[in-house]
């Protein structure tokens, strides 16, 4: 392995920092690297050609306050195959608030555990306002540029997808009309090329959904109006249409009124989806469902006079302080562990002619961060690959391979204090099987102090990696990620 280190991050945190998400398998980077000619045990595919890119919230410095992992700063993890060759070099996002606390040497904006009063800055970024814009949360390739995004929104911003140079921000995000900027999950049609975004935060409509080129231009805008401030955290598309949701967990209107950012789910509010033409020539078409929130969804697609959505249902959005590792994390951050939550994959059927919602349950299994073969985005699918959840923590413990066609289940376990990370789909060229292809994923192992990029064989994960490729050092997890072939890359 050839490493060379490129620059090391100031950091204020403690050296013997316990707190349980900046140690552990949550423990920072402060050093970026290049590194070549990486140990590879076992074979990378020759036919594996691309990058696999993760984001990762990754603090630098105390928090003014309880701190939360989404609160970190973004590091962006990236690992380039090539001829049955590996690369990998990291970088922070340097966003203007990374840049601002690197010159204060200190936080100076609290985290989403805290108040905004708090701050140390009367600016910010974010839905709630006075936050730190940390750009850790999701990315995504579109029009030749890695973007990176925060969970409560901000400004995106562009790297480039091979060497992590940075780009600045988007240059289109000025004329979005949300004032809040763009949240955390922009999805990508292969199909068309164009980029879906929204935005929401405290002011009316509320919401707004952006569609940009494939050129990298906004092509349209759409409002939609909700009954006050919610927290949609991601979004699906059709090929005609874009869903967005108004869930029954937001902040506390009577709290919100003086000031306090306290969200809570209310269970006699159902579920609405607004389904918004992507060309703008409809108005929006709301339909409900039972009350839930959903984090993540998986996919979705028109079927005759139904359009179909599947996501993450949460059967517990509000959970009790039970089984978790201790009180600390019972209390705090129970809303982080899938299991508390009871997270499974869910369907929902928007009938257009009817009006209706029909629901069915797609698995019994708890499961979150779905990924598809991206080639079937907005289209049908057939197979979908998770991951599996460390009871009473925000970590991830192993894949899960779900048939739809015939409920089968393939599972892998990465073993005992070795967690991994959302784990996309990289089609095989000439491929024709909708899981003809490989999984790509980094895992995190605490006992031998290191960390690896696995790379699988779609068709058959419970066989295990067929490569691994070690990494210069071992890294914090982490949660999004995203693969781009080698053609949809800029010319390097």
């Amino acid at each position: 392995m050839a490493s060379i280190l490129r620059n090391t991050v100031a950091s204020t945190l403690p050296a013997n920092d316990q707190h349980p998400y900046r140690s552990g398998a949550w423990r920072p980077n402060v050093r970026e690297w290049d590194a070549d000619d990486l140990e590879v045990e076992g074979e990378i595919p020759a036919d594996l050609s691309g990058v696999y890119l993760r984001n990762t919230e990754n603090p630098v410095h105390p928090s003014i306050g309880a701190y939360h992992p989404f609160d970190g700063d973004g590091m962006l993890h990236q690992i380039a195959f090539h001829d049955g060759t590996a690369s990998y070099r990291n970088r922070f996002v340097r966003t203007d608030g990374f840049l601002a606390e690197q010159e204060a040497a200190e936080s100076l904006w609290t985290g989403m555990l805290d108040t905004p009063e708090h701050s140390k800055r009367e600016d910010g970024w974010g839905a709630r306002g006075r936050m730190k814009d940390a750009s850790s949360t999701d990315v995504v390739v579109h029009n030749g540029q890695a973007l990176t995004s925060f969970w409560q929104c901000g400004d995106l911003y562009a790297l480039d997808p091979r060497t992590l140079e940075q780009r600045g921000k988007a240059t289109w995000a000025s004329s979005f009309p949300s004032p809040t900027g763009i949240s955390a999950h922009p999805k990508v049609d292969q199909r068309t090329g164009e980029l879906l975004v929204f935005g929401y935060g405290k002011e009316h409509p509320y919401l707004h959904l952006g569609i940009v080129s494939a050129e990298g231009a906004l092509e349209r805008s759409v409002a939609v109006e909700l009954p006050g401030p919610r927290l949609p955290h991601d979004m699906a598309f059709t090929e005609h249409y874009a869903i967005l949701n108004d869930l029954p967990l937001f902040w506390d209107p009577d709290l919100l009124a003086g000031g306090i950012h306290l969200p809570r789910f209310f269970p006699d509010v159902p579920s609405r989806f607004a389904l918004v033409r992507r060309d703008g020539t409809r108005p929006v078409r709301w339909f409900e469902a039972d009350p839930t929130y959903v984090l993540h969804w998986i996919n979705a697609y028109e079927d005759g006079d139904e359009v179909v959505l599947d996501g993450f249902f949460q059967h517990d959005p509000s959970p009790r302080k039970r089984g978790a590792v201790d009180p600390h994390l019972a209390s705090v951050y129970r809303y982080l562990d899938i299991h508390q939550l009871q997270t499974r994959p869910h369907r929902w059927r928007f009938n257009l002619v009817t009006g209706e919602t029909r629901e069915e349950s797609l698995s019994d299994q708890i499961m979150e961060f779905g990924m598809i073969n991206p080639q079937r985005a907005g289209r049908p699918h057939r197979y979908t690959y998770s991951v599996t959840g460390e009871p009473g923590w925000f970590l991830f413990n192993g894949l899960v391979k779900n048939d739809l066609h015939t409920g089968a289940e393939q599972r892998y376990a990465f073993g005992d204090g070795v967690f991994g990370s959302e784990t996309p789909f990289a089609p095989r060229p000439g491929g024709t099987a909708e899981d003809d292809g490989y999984l790509v994923t980094f895992t995190t192992d605490v006992g031998r102090d290191l960390s690896e990029c696995l790379v699988f064989d779609a068709t058959d994960i419970t066989s295990g990696p067929i490569a691994r490729v070690r990494l210069p050092e071992r890294i914090s997890s982490g949660t999004h990620s995203c693969w781009t072939p080698e053609s949809a890359l800029p010319p390097g």
